[in-house]
This record gives C-alpha cells, structure tokens and sequence, in this order.
C-alpha cells in the first residue's frame, strides 16, 4: 500500500510540474530559457521564409542556449553594467517598443476599400495625357543630322538610316523604335519637340539634347491607360498607412511639451 501511493504521488507531481517544464525549452546553469523567447524567433524567422520544421526548432533551442551561456557570462563580467552598453540596450528597446507601436497603429487604422478607391480616382484623374509612340536617330553633330534628314525627305528609310548612323544602342537595332511612353520622360528638350509633332510627322530640324543630335518622328498617340485597381491596390494602402501614421506622429509632436 505505501508503495502505491508513493507512486500516485509522484505521478501527481509530475503532472502538476509538467506545465512549467514545458514554458522552458531549456534550464542553463539554473537560469530557465523561456519557450515565448524560442516562439519569437522562430517567428521572426518564418516571415523572413524558413519553415518551421524540427530542425529549425532545434537550431533554435542551441542558438538560446548558447545565448544564454555568453550572457551569463557576461553578467559576471559586469558588461552590462557599462555606460555604454546600458545606452545602447536603450535604444535597442526603445527601437522594439517603436516598432509594435506601429504595428499597431497600422492595424487598428487600416484603409477602407472607400479610401482606397477614392485614392486611386485621384491618381489616374491627374495622371491623364497621352503616351507617345516615337522613333529617333542621335548622331553626334547637326551638320549630319541635317544631312540625314535630307535623305529621309528624299526617299530615303527612317528605319535603315537609324540602324546605319544612330548612336543611341538602345533603339538603333531597331530602327530607332523608342516604343510608347509618356513624353515626360525623356530630357525638355526632346519632349519638347516631340510634342509639337503630328502623327507620322518628322522634326524638319534636327533637335539638340546633352545626348547629341536628334532627328525624331512621331508615329502615333493614345490615351495613358491607368493600370487596374487590384494591380496597385497595395501600393496606395501602404501609401495611406504611412499618410495616416505621419498624421499620427504629427499630432503627438504639437501635442508634447518639449524644453
């Protein structure tokens, strides 16, 4: 009879222990290392792309132990008790403690589909205009460029004098295309010209860039289509996220007293 109950209240006390063991996934030198602190790095590790897998837990578990180790050790070199360790564990929670602050802020202020629809109106209201369909040969002095477009005047390929002569590498192969884009996007000067062009209209002289020379031909206009909403959704989320939290921090910057 006494050796059953001893048994049973081992038994009892195992189970009654078993819950705190298993906070720990390791006990250093009589100093416990939590699980929480092997969860948040596993974590931190799953979003940068590992999996969790067994092995990764056991890594884990060696790389706390090991931390633990160095810690104790350095705990009884005194180290943290250094001026400027003391700052620099400061900021490192200071930096911790400003990041789950706006995490949450962030997801307790998320954009409404509303916002961001309306976001988005905005943007392609003021984008509008039209892109461009060019084609351009860059030679290096006006001379031959006024040449150049004598012999186009006279009969002569756009295209074949382009690949012969432009010394632009990206276009020259193919005959000068320069494709469809928003004539902002090329230097003043180019733009400037381009935009005066009707359809299948050439520069009558030639055009002077920082590049050099240019002979250009406008070959056909259309509307800017806007990309679809669900394609840039994310972009005009975030970009509210950070009006809203910008706003936020604005607020508490007028709010506090500072001397």
């Amino acid at each position: 009879m006494t050796l059953k109950k001893t048994r049973f209240w081992v038994l009892l006390a195992a189970c009654a222990a078993a819950p705190v063991f298993a906070q720990n996934i390791a006990v250093v030198n009589g100093t416990p290392v939590p699980k929480s602190r092997a969860d948040a790095l596993i974590n931190q590790l799953v979003q940068q792309g590992q999996q969790d897998t067994p092995q990764l837990q056991m890594q884990v578990r060696e790389e706390l132990v090991r931390r633990e180790i160095l810690m104790q050790e350095a705990l009884r070199q005194g180290i943290p008790n250094r001026p400027d360790v003391k700052a620099q564990i400061a900021m490192a929670q200071q930096t911790v403690v400003l990041r789950a602050l706006i995490e949450n802020f962030a997801k307790n202020n998320q954009p409404s589909d509303a916002d961001i629809k309306a976001r988005y109106d905005q943007l392609t209201q003021q984008a509008g205009g039209s892109e461009f369909h060019l084609h351009h040969i860059l030679v290096d002095n006006e001379q031959q460029a006024k040449d150049l477009i004598a012999k186009i005047k006279a009969g002569a390929s756009f295209e074949d004098l382009a690949k012969q002569y432009s010394k632009d590498p990206g276009s020259a192969k193919n005959g000068g295309d320069l494709d469809w884009s928003d004539p902002k996007a090329y230097v003043p000067e180019f733009a400037e010209a381009a935009t005066h062009l009707q359809k299948g209209q050439m520069t009558d002289t030639p055009v002077h860039t920082q590049f050099g020379w240019h002979i250009i031909r406008l070959d056909d206009t259309r509307p800017i289509a806007p990309p679809p909403l669900e394609q840039v959704r994310d972009q005009i989320k975030q970009q509210l996220q950070q009006e809203k939290l910008q706003a936020f921090e604005e607020k508490l910057a007028k709010q506090a007293k500072i001397q």
